[in-house]
């Protein structure tokens, strides 16, 4: 076994706010397949095993905000996007939801991290270049939302 794949063991890499975003990815996805309200799909996942792992605060903000501001955060995804939002995947449908609210109202996590963040959510649960897509969504997001801030990182 090399080295890599020692290190690779995804239940011991993840944060507590990565798995927030686990979390609240599975709750996107309840809702967006569903369509049931936000407390109830809140309630589900607290539920889950595992949820005690997560950092608590930052799933409800994100499951509760990205629901709350779907139709904004559609919006400002409609002109980057090649297809009708409809027609994306639930899972790359919510990991953007939940990129581009970050992006919009968590202004503490750097770009960057919000984007990788999405990317390695795509990866362990989307489609097979799944990540490629939110990748190239939410650098194109990123450039409108927080312009000074990727600015300033490309002048580094």
């Amino acid at each position: 076994m090399t080295e890599k794949n020692l290190l690779a063991n995804p239940s011991k890499n993840r944060t507590p706010r990565h798995r927030a975003r686990e979390f609240a990815l599975q709750g996107l996805y309840q809702w967006l397949l569903n369509n049931e309200d936000a407390t109830t799909v809140v309630n589900n996942i607290r539920a889950a095993h595992g949820f005690d792992k997560a950092d608590g605060d930052h799933f409800t903000v994100l499951l509760y905000g990205a629901i709350k501001d779907s139709l904004a955060l559609r919006d400002s995804m409609a002109p980057l996007i090649d297809r009708n939002i409809a027609e994306l995947s639930p899972i790359e449908h919510g990991i953007l939801l939940i990129g581009a609210f970050e992006l919009k109202n968590n202004m503490e996590i750097p770009y960057r991290v919000v984007i990788n963040e999405a990317v390695e959510l795509a990866k362990s649960f989307g489609g097979i270049d799944g990540h490629k897509y939110v990748n190239g969504v939410l650098d194109k997001l990123a450039v409108k939302l927080r312009e000074e801030e990727v600015n300033a990182n490309k002048r580094k």
